[in-house]
């Protein structure tokens, strides 16, 4: 097919199913404004690529980041997502990992990288209850690499861009929300690994530490004496609660037989 031609001779190929389409517009709507639509997610797309690579941040990403998450991954998913508001972070974060347009969806990601975006009145909470909302749906030893920008020009609106990868496809049925697109690696790869994530850093040139040793349950801590160094607050927390879920269980099932025997001997 074209598509099949097409693939193999470019890297990194954006499908938007005709058929997902006609979920997101009505019926009435013009044949050359229905594949606007279509346009803009693919704007937001290229955009919201070229804004982690170009744009300095706070916390900031370059094209190492986009590319160690990226590269030889086989097929990677690309959301952008806004809101204001109350509960702006997990609303921006919800509508930049579902939609309707897509036939896969984050569920079960295991390379993940996004940037929060927001004015100078953004919190270290909301960073975290985005950072949840993205890591409830991928893989629980995904590769997270993220990212903050503030931006004065943003006054109460924040924004979220995930890029994902590492994950089998996986139908996706959600509610209309935030422009995503679908990139198909032509050469599947095996998934990134921790010695393959560049370090975090403060300027493109530079591979010093994005945060200090902190043990402070948020987005913005990093551990350097150990070997949870540049994994964020929200990683780290919900490996420990696994950890003791297991442990909890172990306990109880070290327990159950003791009690059987005693019924027993009764």
């Amino acid at each position: 097919s074209a598509i099949e031609r097409m693939r193999k001779s470019v890297d990194t190929l954006i499908t938007i199913p005709n058929d997902r389409l006609l979920q997101t517009i009505d019926r009435k709507t013009p044949l050359l404004e229905a594949f606007s639509v279509v346009d803009d997610v693919l704007r937001q797309g290229v955009q919201g690529i070229s804004n982690l690579i170009t744009v300095h941040g706070l916390i900031n990403l370059d094209f190492a980041d986009v590319r160690s998450v990226m590269d030889n991954a086989g097929s990677a998913l690309m959301g952008i997502g806004s809101a204001s508001g109350e509960d702006r972070a997990v609303t921006a974060a919800r509508e930049a990992i579902e939609s309707p347009l897509l036939e896969v969806s984050i569920d079960g990601a295991r390379g993940v990288l996004f940037n929060v975006t927001g004015g100078r009145d953004m919190g270290m909470h909301e960073i975290n209850e985005a950072a949840e909302t993205i890591t409830s749906a991928i893989d629980p030893d995904a590769n997270i690499i993220f990212g903050a920008t503030i931006d004065e020009n943003l006054e109460d609106e924040l924004r979220l861009t995930v890029v994902a990868t590492g994950f089998d496809a996986v139908p996706a049925d959600r509610e209309p929300a935030g422009g995503l697109a679908y990139f198909n690696k032509p050469n599947d790869g095996e998934t990134v690994t921790d010695e393959d994530l560049p370090e975090q850093s403060l300027h493109l040139d530079e591979e010093t530490p994005a945060g200090a040793a902190s043990q402070e349950t948020d987005a913005w801590s990093f551990s350097g004496d150990d070997d949870d160094f540049d994994v964020p607050a929200f990683v780290r927390n919900r490996d420990r609660a696994e950890q003791q879920d297991k442990a909890n269980k172990d306990e109880e099932d070290g327990q159950s037989p003791g009690k059987k025997r005693k019924k027993k001997r009764k």
